[in-house]
């Protein structure tokens, strides 16, 4: 089931096709007013909840079963994504993403499944939890970032983009391919 012992792995929300063709929209129209090096493909855009690393089969088949397991009454529930924003310096940020609003529902889930990895024997990042959908890579623009360029430019302004969240995925990354995000295992949501 699980390949590439090399491979990193991640569990992770699932954007609904039509969401990531509305990001990969406004991705087209941002591109040229903000000039990173790599912009990601629309197939690889998620919300990361647990990022594990490389791991062995034995493990990686623990956390799906106790992620499973620890999810398995959760409903599927309304996120939107709100905002744009910017991780690294700030005159030269590594990555560019949309963030979703404080939501308790994906605080939750988020929770149920790191801590299942972390049961597995996974150890994982400590830093607090920022949903976001990485949208580019390193800035190269010919002049210093500015922050006030999120808002200019921002698709969010008038309203939000919302979607229901209805699946976590466990991915496997193949760095030497485009999408490079492979779903080895899915997790739907409860439907209502």
């Amino acid at each position: 089931m699980y390949k590439q012992l090399n491979a990193h792995f991640f569990f992770a929300m699932k954007l609904p096709v039509e969401t990531k063709k509305k990001l990969k929209e406004y991705c087209g129209n941002l591109s040229p007013k903000l000039p990173f090096s790599r912009w990601v493909h629309q197939e690889d855009y998620h919300i990361t909840l647990a990022f594990l690393g490389s791991a062995p089969q034995e493990k990686l088949q623990k956390a799906a079963k106790l992620a499973a397991d620890s999810i398995r009454h959760e409903k599927r529930f309304p996120l939107h994504i709100c905002k744009l924003g910017v991780f690294g310096k700030q005159d030269a940020p590594r990555i560019f993403w949309c963030g979703t609003q404080q939501d308790k529902h994906l605080q939750d889930l988020r929770s149920k499944v790191y801590s299942a990895c972390q049961e597995a024997g996974f150890e994982l990042e400590t830093r607090p939890f920022k949903p976001h959908i990485t949208m580019a890579r390193k800035w190269a623009g010919t002049f210093p970032f500015q922050e006030n360029m999120l808002d200019a430019y921002s698709p969010f302004k008038e309203e939000p983009l919302e979607f229901e969240a209805s699946e976590v995925v466990l991915y496997q990354t193949h760095l030497d391919k485009t999408p490079k995000y492979e779903s080895i295992a899915i997790f739907p949501l409860v439907g209502e």
